[in-house]
């Protein structure tokens, strides 16, 4: 028993550490769009970035494994397995999924604007909120 609980201890203390993760890429993100001092790419990278790490907190909060992925998308499946509620975000996961790789290299790669990292933070956003009304 008292194992089980030092276990579910450390889980606790492991999704917090990826909450505040998410926090410090939503904290550069939004210094970054306040500013306007920075790439608007390096904005909807780190949205991606929060979202997913709000997300794998979730799941790591909930004791679900999860695979070592970057995949939106496939995270909000496995968070809908434990709460359907998660398909509200769905899209929004599928609309930051890309930023992954797209803001990182160059080549058939889009250039992004301010009002795309805009609306990327603002997905994340959503995505934050959810994440967290549903550990409370």
């Amino acid at each position: 028993m008292k194992n089980q609980k030092n276990s579910q201890v450390n889980l606790k203390k492991l999704a917090t550490e990826w909450f505040l993760k998410a926090r410090d890429d939503e904290l550069s993100a939004k210094d970054i769009l306040t500013n306007k001092e920075g790439a608007a790419s390096t904005v909807c990278f780190l949205s991606q970035q929060m979202a997913e790490k709000y997300l794998k907190g979730y799941l790591v909060f909930k004791e679900e494994r999860f695979p070592k992925i970057h995949d939106l998308d496939r995270l909000v499946k496995l968070c809908q397995k434990i709460d359907s509620n998660f398909q509200k975000i769905k899209n929004n996961a599928r609309y930051l999924s890309d930023f992954y790789v797209a803001t990182r290299y160059p080549g058939d790669y889009p250039q992004f604007n301010f009002e795309q990292a805009e609306q990327a933070f603002q997905k994340a956003l959503k995505i934050k909120k959810i994440v967290l009304n549903k550990i409370k």
